[in-house]
């Protein structure tokens, strides 16, 4: 038997699938595309900026592996897009790539938040979370909620090996968060958990104001393990 994983979804090779992030230039979105190109997977960064994305890309890897684009140009090409962008521009960008996102399966890891001079805290989102939120603009698509937890200056460290985390994946199509579990296990250390239906993903998102309280005290870049599984 083939040791390949094929996706419920799309019936491909997880290995091969194109994977597209919005918003890839910044830190969470860069050190995403930099640990699935190191994985083997095909990447493209999306940008607002074609040329902060080629350039963005140019330093992560060789094209054709990974390719700088449009967050439109990016959204349409790949087979799975993450959205990394910032939290203030979340819906509107969605919005304006609904047809691009028509059909796909669309991984949100936004955490809505907000900072003072208490420390980070997580902001109220009218549909209950970014994922929920994601939903609501991108009827055609099947949105999951994963990669909150990730710490962007661990997956940008090129000597860390192992990111020895889960991943909490959310959403309401079991074959989709199959897919994004089994993605989400690409990543040296990692694992991904089935963590509920997407209207659990408000908490989730939340939880990582805490996780920011904890590194800023500790001096740390804190994640998470579920035991017992």
């Amino acid at each position: 038997m083939s040791d390949q994983q094929v996706s419920p979804v799309i019936g491909v090779d997880v290995a091969t699938m194109v994977i597209g992030i919005l918003g890839g230039t910044g830190p969470e979105g860069r050190g995403l595309a930099e640990r699935f190109a190191a994985a083997g997977n095909p990447v493209i960064i999306g940008s607002r900026s074609a040329e902060r994305a080629v350039a963005a890309a140019g330093e992560v890897g060789e094209d054709p592996q990974v390719r700088g684009m449009t967050n439109a140009d990016a959204a349409a090409a790949a087979d799975v897009v993450i959205v990394a962008v910032a939290w203030e521009g979340h819906a509107a960008t969605l919005a304006s790539l609904a047809e691009q996102l028509t059909g796909k399966i669309v991984v949100d890891c936004v955490n809505p938040m907000g900072f003072d001079e208490h420390g980070a805290y997580p902001l109220r989102v009218a549909e209950g979370s970014a994922a929920e939120q994601a939903s609501a603009v991108l009827p055609g698509s099947t949105v999951v909620g994963a990669f909150h937890h990730l710490s962007s200056v661990l997956l940008l460290d090129p000597q860390l090996a192992s990111l020895d985390q889960d991943v909490l994946v959310l959403g309401d199509d079991r074959a989709a968060t199959g897919l994004v579990q089994e993605l989400a296990a690409r990543l040296p250390g990692v694992r991904g958990v089935y963590a509920g239906r997407l209207r659990n993903c408000g908490q989730v998102e939340a939880l990582t104001a805490n996780l920011v309280s904890i590194n800023r005290r500790y001096k740390a870049h804190a994640g998470l393990r579920i035991t017992d599984i």
